[in-house]
């Protein structure tokens, strides 16, 4: 039986995927937020990087029918890479969440998913030459995308974890035990 915590997180998961499905600034989303709160706030490996995948296939499906039902299904295979290596950083935050960190962790994985999702467009695509200046080019062009991806990751890091430490404060019970943690692994 999951606690009252883990339903807590997942609930926050969710409502955080959620907020695709709102008009924002390109890139402007929780989603890797989500996938760093997933992976420093659950214990069991498979849930840190179940849960906020899941969340995104979701909110990737409900995209796929209602905005972008003209375009069909399509989803990027290498930013759910980015976000199950930001679910591993999360992990690396576990027992030792504080603003410091948290703010670190936000701001590397928009840079890692900034650097790895670029260098995709650039070797799959034919928008830019096959050379160092066109890798240039579509590193230059995506640093709008990139800047609005590092604050969307520090607007909701700042909700979800900021959100689930006033949850525990007014709700006592939401706060990790360690013997619970010990004795499940939750």
């Amino acid at each position: 039986m999951l606690s009252p915590r883990i339903w807590t997180i997942v609930a926050m998961i969710l409502a955080a995927a959620a907020t695709r499905l709102v008009p924002h600034p390109p890139n402007m989303t929780a989603v890797f937020a989500m996938a760093l709160f997933g992976g420093a706030c659950f214990h069991r490996r498979w849930l840190a990087l179940f849960v906020p995948l899941a969340a995104m296939l979701l909110s990737d499906i409900v995209l796929s029918l209602t905005i972008y039902a003209e375009y069909g299904f399509s989803w990027a295979p290498v930013t759910y890479v980015c976000m199950a290596l930001t679910v591993a950083l999360g992990m690396l935050l576990r027992d030792r969440v504080n603003v410091g960190r948290v703010t670190l962790a936000a701001i590397v994985a928009g840079v890692m998913f900034f650097l790895i999702s670029n260098f995709s467009v650039w070797l799959g695509g034919k928008t830019y030459p096959q050379n160092l200046g066109g890798l240039v080019l579509c590193y230059v062009a995506g640093l709008p995308f990139a800047l609005n991806t590092i604050a969307g990751n520090l607007l909701y890091s700042g909700i979800l974890f900021g959100g689930l430490e006033g949850l525990q404060r007014f709700w006592p019970s939401l706060r990790e035990s360690k013997a619970l943690v010990a004795a499940t692994g939750q």
